[in-house]
């Protein structure tokens, strides 16, 4: 398996790693184990740059990250060269710190023709449903189908939902292009969404890969470990993992194209 891989069928290929920009654009509220501070606009510049020369092309925003779209909107040059992931659903004020949740159909598109505005583009290559748990109920109220509309106006190239149940997962891949799902060492329960995705030649964005830095200090390289594990999976497209720090960017990296080459092997 290679460093850029298809996201299934959806003809978009993708670094076996992503970006993740929580940190661009939300400090309240999150759940890491250690304090950051919200980067200034050189440091994201320079991050971006970074992340172009080692090879990646798939950045990870959405709405509930506070600024994040706008930032990224406002510093990403080359947009061609990107592929962008935003989400509808959940909306996150950077003034209270709360999030909530609006999956009507009217607000899919209100979010998407938001997320365009602020990410300066006229199409956005994946945008999935921010699920709050309840996978299935909102997929019958037809907030897939709104989005599954939007792609067919040529605003959206693929469709899926971030999902938190195995069902969700699997009635997402049966709906739409893709599903980002939670997978690393100590929580697998998700596997049957990704095999149902490797057969079904549909796309599997993995988040919280390494557990949001809660990884089990034991291993001699939790980093690499999960890597290893989780790129060597059939039906794995990319790992979305959130960083402000160049050096672990460069090292989740180099990390990540070693997991590849033994996968190949």
């Amino acid at each position: 398996m290679s460093f850029m891989r298809p996201l299934g069928n959806t003809g978009l290929t993708v670094s076996a790693l992503g970006l993740g920009t929580v940190k661009i654009g939300r400090d309240k509220g999150v759940k890491y184990p250690n304090s950051f501070t919200i980067p200034d606009d050189r440091a994201v510049t320079e991050l971006l740059a970074q992340a172009q020369d080692l090879g990646i092309n798939l950045i990870d925003t959405a709405p509930a990250y506070g600024h994040s779209e706008q930032r990224l909107g406002q510093l990403m040059s080359q947009r061609q060269d990107w592929v962008i992931v935003t989400k509808v659903g959940e909306e996150f004020d950077n003034n209270s710190g709360d999030s909530h949740f609006d999956f009507s159909p009217e607000h899919v598109r209100f979010s998407v023709e938001r997320s365009l505005q602020r990410l300066n583009t006229d199409y956005l290559d994946c945008v999935l449903i921010h699920s709050d748990g309840n996978d299935l109920a909102i997929i019958e109220k037809g907030t897939l189908d709104a989005l599954n509309d939007l792609k067919k106006a040529g605003l959206i190239r693929a469709t899926g939902m971030s999902t938190k149940t195995v069902a969700g997962g699997i009635a997402s891949l049966n709906h739409a292009d893709m599903a980002m799902v939670t997978y690393n060492l100590h929580q697998q329960d998700e596997a049957p969404v990704i095999e149902h995705a490797a057969a079904r030649q549909k796309g599997i964005l993995i988040k919280k890969a390494f557990a949001s830095g809660h990884l089990n200090d034991t291993l001699d390289d939790p980093v690499q470990e999960s890597l290893d594990q989780i790129l060597g999976i059939a039906g794995v497209s990319s790992i979305i993992a959130g960083t402000i720090n160049p050096a672990h960017l460069q090292e989740n990296v180099a990390k990540a194209r070693q997991a590849c080459k033994m996968a190949a092997q």
